[in-house]
């Protein structure tokens, strides 16, 4: 293999070669390495003779194409268009045609000659040149076609260009010095008398009432994407089958027109029905199969009804139904198909888990078998139209919700990374994913042995080429209707941990993703959405990605038992960054009893996570020199009294400690503050164990109360009314100070 071949693939591909580690060390990719991320790129690094061919091929396709496919500019900035062209059409008159995103056309001449060249090469004896033009026009911000075409008005050449704000939204009382608060919540945790064993927007509508009561600004919510309605137990909110859309399980069928309907009652006050009702919401961890098997057959019914009643008529219901379903497109189309044919392989006894296992004539979205199947299975695949429909109807009420009630940021939503392997969206645009490969993350502090999410990952390349289409779509439906948005793994916006498939996680390199481009475009959909954004910037980060999200309007993420000093003290929240949302913990970390009691690291030795006992007595050792670090940090600020024990040797977790924490969080200057409703409950178990699949009940943890009985406790409440004045006071000595 020749290094210099490898190494110019590498390059042209955005393969880093040496980065910085978690415990920042240098590190390096072997050459091993940098070959099977080309191998999953689509690239033959078998023979020097085959990369110096795709070398040429990319280098001759570049030059060969005028326009590059989309271009992103930042308001007040000078747009220049790169224009290439063979040499006997330079000093011809050419113009810009620039279709505005509102319709409005406008245009400017030039003559290539006349403006800066750039460089110059010979494809296949044909010399080429490239130039630089200055687009003079007014461009409004949005996204807008340019054509380039010659004085025949024929257009020859095409491309996107995107006028981007230079920031993010932040809403104005913030921007004003308003530190707000609300809680972090796992969708599907949530207990009440009334839901079918699983959280659901009901419950959501309540929690924003009786949050916005106690003073919250806001309710964060888990991934809420599609998952599979036939695969139900592929229950994580971060392995979704499409980020576009929504999870069904959280519909709450007495909702919806037709729920009434004596075929609908029929079935549910059935005793089987019924006593399978009680089983779902008594247990403890969430029976999604069981929730599944119920929600499907109460939704069929009442789609049945409802389809009778409105959608087969000229009704308001039907117009809005297919308005939704026309604005849906492709995407959505393809979702409810993929759920469909999920559903009718599974019937048949066939495999079923993704599209890598449907029959071979199945195996694309857009193959003639699948259109005669969508024909042949027309009202299954409406019905699985009208979930989401009636999913988005009722996300859309809790969201108005929170905006009747003040809420100054109300429903902040997380997008996941990725989609999983066997997903709906990676079958409806193969080419965008490179299916051979997943991402994740290199060894850190949370994954000594680094991660794999067993998410392939977008090609850099291909989306370009796709003009960013697809992370258009995915900032866009994912800040509809909602105040905020989290980004998981922020630095996928820079560059992501690609491992070929079968490999460990350690085996990986980083690629790099058009960081500035994108965050244009999140900038563009943040402002049209009226919706702040928090980048999750935990883990291994690059100082060049933590300046890049501050200037461009982004929030940081601020974990209070990761912001330790080098001497193993823990910084004051009121040292932390005023952009940026801060919390004591997340759904990957233990709760603050499991955290204080060592729960993680005992049930991570039972799991198998931690093998080696030394290694696991040197994270006990720093678990209990952090305690006392904790409990220093708290009497120093007056944050706990005396009630609260000064040695870590004689200091158990209390109520006083927990409560003390979280007041010890909310006097601090982050703009947000998020709390976990399982530290408010004093709960002990975990969402999630990261680095587990089949070990432990990861995602089907429930609250350990109901809803109605967190907001009626008075302790809650004072607790509450605590961390709701120390915000105001926190907001109100800002403004003095100023």
């Amino acid at each position: 293999m020749s290094t210099g071949a490898l190494e110019s693939l590498v390059e042209m591909r955005g393969i880093e070669t040496q980065y910085v580690d978690a415990w920042g060390k240098p590190a390096k990719v072997n050459d091993a390495t940098k070959a099977k991320l080309l191998k999953v790129m689509g690239y033959d690094t078998e023979s020097e003779e085959a990369m110096q061919e795709q070398i040429h091929e990319r280098f001759a396709g570049a030059w060969m194409t005028p326009l590059e496919p989309v271009q992103v500019n930042r308001v007040n900035a000078a747009i220049n268009i790169v224009v290439r062209l063979p040499i006997e059409l330079v000093n011809d008159t050419h113009q810009f045609i620039v279709a505005l995103e509102d319709g409005t056309e406008m245009r400017q001449q030039f003559t290539p000659v006349d403006c800066e060249m750039l460089d110059a090469t010979t494809v296949d004896d044909v010399e080429f040149h490239a130039y630089s033009v200055a687009l003079t026009l007014d461009i409004p911000l949005g996204y807008h076609q340019v054509s380039l075409a010659a004085q025949d008005d024929q257009p020859f050449a095409q491309m996107r260009l995107i006028q981007a704000p230079n920031r993010c939204f932040t809403p104005p009382d913030i921007a004003q010095g308003k530190k707000v608060w609300g809680l972090s919540v796992q969708l599907y945790c949530l207990r009440s008398e009334a839901n079918w064993g699983i959280g659901d927007f009901s419950d959501l509508t309540y929690l924003i009432e009786k949050s916005a009561a106690q003073g919250a600004d806001f309710i964060g919510l888990n991934p809420i994407h599609a998952l599979y309605p036939s695969n139900p137990d592929a229950c994580s909110p971060y392995g979704p089958s499409s980020r576009r859309w929504l999870n069904y399980l959280y519909i709450d069928p007495k909702q919806i027109d037709g729920f009434n309907h004596e075929s609908v009652q029929s079935l549910i006050s059935n005793s089987g029905f019924q006593q399978q009702l009680k089983h779902v919401r008594d247990i403890d961890y969430i029976d999604y199969e069981a929730v599944a098997k119920l929600k499907l057959s109460a939704l069929s019914r009442i789609f049945d009804v409802f389809n009778q009643k409105y959608l087969t008529k000229n009704t308001r219901f039907n117009k809005a139904f297919k308005q939704f379903v026309v604005e849906g497109g492709d995407s959505l189309q393809c979702l409810a198909t993929f759920d469909a044919m999920q559903e009718h392989l599974q019937a048949e006894g066939k495999p079923s888990w993704g599209w890598p296992v449907f029959p071979a004539q199945f195996a694309d979205f857009d193959s003639p078998a699948v259109s005669k199947f969508k024909k042949q299975h027309a009202k299954r695949i409406k019905f699985y139209l009208f979930l989401q429909w009636q999913a988005s109807i009722q996300f859309e009420q809790a969201s108005q919700k929170a905006s009747d009630l003040g809420m100054t940021i109300g429903l902040y939503r997380d997008l996941a990374v990725g989609v999983s392997e066997g997903s709906a969206e990676i079958w409806g645009n193969k080419s965008l994913y490179c299916t051979e490969a997943s991402v994740g993350a290199p060894p850190d502090i949370l994954g000594p042995n680094g991660q794999n999410w067993g998410l392939p990952p977008m090609d850099p390349e291909k989306l370009y080429a796709q003009a960013y289409q697809p992370i258009i779509d995915l900032f866009s439906s994912n800040m509809h209707a909602s105040g905020a948005l989290r980004i998981d793994h922020a630095m996928a916006l820079l560059r992501l941990w690609w491992i070929q498939k079968g490999d460990d996680a350690k085996e990986g390199g980083y690629v790099y993703y058009p960081v500035d481009d994108l965050l244009g475009i999140l900038a563009l959909e943040s402002q049209r959405h009226q919706s702040l954004v928090i980048g999750e910037d935990l883990g291994t980060v690059p100082d060049e990605i933590r300046g890049k999200l501050a200037d461009n309007g982004i929030y940081s993420y601020r974990v209070f038992f990761f912001e330790q000093a080098e001497d193993g003290g823990f910084f004051s929240p009121s040292h932390y960054p005023e952009q940026s949302m801060s919390t004591l913990t997340t759904h990957d970390m233990p709760t603050l009893i499991g955290y204080w009691h060592c729960d993680d690291l005992s049930l991570g030795k039972s799991l198998g996570l931690y093998r080696d006992e030394q290694v696991l007595q040197t994270l006990y050792d720093s678990r209990h020199s952090n305690k006392q670090e904790i409990l220093n940090t708290l009497h120093g600020h007056q944050s706990v009294d005396h009630h609260v024990g000064r040695d870590v040797n004689h200091t158990p977790m209390t109520q006083a400690l927990n409560f003390g924490l979280q007041t010890h969080m909310a006097a601090g200057s982050s703009a947000l503050l998020s709390l976990q409703l399982e530290d408010w409950l004093q709960m002990d178990k975990p969402v999630n164990i990261p680095g587990t699949f089949n070990e432990y009940p990861n995602w089907k943890r429930k609250l350990s109360r109901t809803l109605s009985s967190v907001f009626d406790d008075p302790e809650v409440q004072g607790l509450a009314s605590r961390i709701d004045s120390a915000r105001k006071r926190v907001s109100q000595s800002g403004r003095e100070g100023e």
